[in-house]
């Protein structure tokens, strides 16, 4: 059995996650192997308005004591100052947990919602291993002078050689776990004198350990102009934090926009994990039934993946792919249904393919 701790979160998190839920429950109800129980938990802008709660670090620990993955919409709300809970439920999570890994399949479904003049689906698939713990995203900086014109700002970047080398050898264990061979190690090392070599050395080590696999190193710019140019040459790519952040918007536009995209936050050796769709809140849209819950589904079946079952992942990802292909999908993909037609055609694909 899994437990699943389900935070729906803000704006239209809610609408996409109970469609998250509910393709879970319609398909444990079909396939016996799947013991799934839920538990749902307050943890929103709403609440923290109220009563400034955002995610207590005693919380966060108790649920992951007993649970095996969170569950986690979309957050953050233009009413709390400098998303302040937001910051305390991701950001926090990922650093109180260790959750260190921060994974993102960037694939392309279908070939019309590439930006990519003829680029098909086999030519858009690879996975980012972005560095989840470290890097600038720490909080060690602050201000002097603040506010004044002399006023100076410093935000420390750090790296450690445990940090950057448990990032790389996860990057390779699941190259070689799905039969890929080519992985891309991307940093600044040119520029960054410090840091930059401390990846730059690491990976240079690594590789002789992992020499069944082709190696390939790129400064993070020329990383971000080739996955423009020849996006079919990436499996798996391993990088930092800050520069994770952003090449991962990059290959999301790729694979069709956010609204497809799907991310998991894991800890390989500590087991519970944090998956959550990558888009936003989109308050403006909220309540209306018209957001689109596909990054939420894949999301969901990427949990199914990490708890072990491989095969109602999959089952996931070709009712996911069906939809589109269907054109059952909400007006931003092009189709004319709501976020509850969706969720229903979803539900009935998923019980004719188990």
């Amino acid at each position: 059995m899994a437990r699943i701790a389900v935070i729906p979160g803000d704006g239209i998190g809610p609408e996409v996650i109970d469609v998250g839920v509910s393709v879970l429950k319609a398909l444990a109800e079909v396939r016996s192997n799947l013991d799934l129980t839920f538990e749902w938990h307050d943890y929103s802008a709403d609440r923290y308005l109220k009563d400034g709660t955002g995610f207590p670090d005693h919380d966060r620990r108790e649920i992951a004591a007993r649970c095996d993955a969170i569950y986690l919409g979309a957050v953050g709300d233009p009413r709390v100052p400098n998303s302040a809970h937001a910051r305390e439920i991701v950001l926090e999570t990922r650093f109180g947990l260790d959750l260190y890994v921060n994974l993102r399949p960037c694939k392309l479904i279908d070939a019309r919602f590439c930006p990519l003049k003829d680029k098909t689906p086999e030519q858009v698939d690879f996975t980012v291993f972005r560095e989840n713990t470290e890097g600038a995203y720490v909080g060690i900086g602050g201000f002097l002078r603040k506010g004044t014109a002399d006023e100076v700002a410093q935000q420390t970047s750090v790296c450690t050689r445990a940090g950057v080398e448990r990032i790389m050898r996860t990057a390779m264990e699941f190259a070689r776990s799905k039969g890929h061979t080519k992985v891309c190690m991307a940093d600044k090392s040119n520029a960054l004198r410090y840091t930059g070599d401390l990846w730059h050395r690491v990976w240079t080590e690594l590789k002789a350990e992992y020499d069944d696999l082709e190696h390939r190193h790129l400064y993070i710019d020329v990383l971000a102009m080739e996955l423009v140019r020849h996006p079919e040459d990436f499996e798996v790519i391993v990088t930092g934090n800050l520069f994770g952040d952003i090449v991962t918007d990059l290959g999301a536009a790729l694979q069709g926009g956010l609204g497809m995209a799907a991310s998991a936050n894991v800890n390989p050796e500590a087991g519970i994990g944090m998956f959550e769709p990558v888009h936003g809140s989109a308050p403006d849209i909220a309540g209306q039934n018209k957001a689109n819950p596909i990054a939420a589904v894949v999301t969901a079946g990427l949990m199914l993946d990490h708890l072990g079952y491989a095969e109602e992942a999959t089952i996931i990802d070709r009712a996911v792919a069906d939809a589109i292909a269907a054109d059952a999908t909400t007006a931003d993909l092009g189709g004319s249904m709501n976020t509850a037609e969706v969720a229903d055609w979803l539900l009935k694909r998923v019980v004719e393919l188990a």
